[in-house]
């Protein structure tokens, strides 16, 4: 993905494993130890998606409507990301039925905690790339700075 953004791969490349067997609040933690990176100005990114559960994705059709669902999941955490609710976003477990649905596993869904922990008290949240794919999939960018 990066090679369309650096076509000259000219950016260093550090690439960390999620340890999906530690909590929320591990991987935020770890997110804001990460912190001092952006003060030597090196860009950290998260690959990962908002919604991701491909035991309800529409394979094989094309242009699949959203499921309800993972609209209003998307929704609700866009308003959190708006509102820098880091809380409610590490215990997204507490965040009802439509959040279950969308995070069936939190592999795809960890990456968030650490670009906000990131954030700073003053920057504000972007969503440069927005759409769904399969109708469970959220291929939602979140930018922050």
């Amino acid at each position: 993905m990066l090679c369309h953004v650096f076509p000259q791969a000219d950016v260093p490349i550090v690439q960390l494993s999620i340890d999906e067997t530690q909590p929320a609040v591990f991987h935020y933690a770890l997110g804001k130890r990460l912190a001092p990176l952006r003060e030597e100005g090196i860009l950290v990114v998260g690959s990962g998606n908002l919604v991701h559960n491909l035991h309800a994705y529409a394979w094989g059709e094309h242009r699949v409507q959203a499921f309800d669902w993972a609209v209003r999941f998307e929704k609700q955490a866009r308003q959190l990301l708006r509102a820098g609710d880091h809380d409610s976003l590490i215990n997204y477990e507490t965040l009802g039925p439509d959040a279950r649905l969308s995070i069936p596993t939190p592999d795809h869904y960890l990456p968030l905690l650490y670009v906000i922990a990131l954030q700073r008290a003053e920057e504000q949240v972007r969503f440069p790339v927005e759409g769904f794919d399969g109708g469970s999939i959220s291929m939602l960018a979140v930018q922050i700075g």
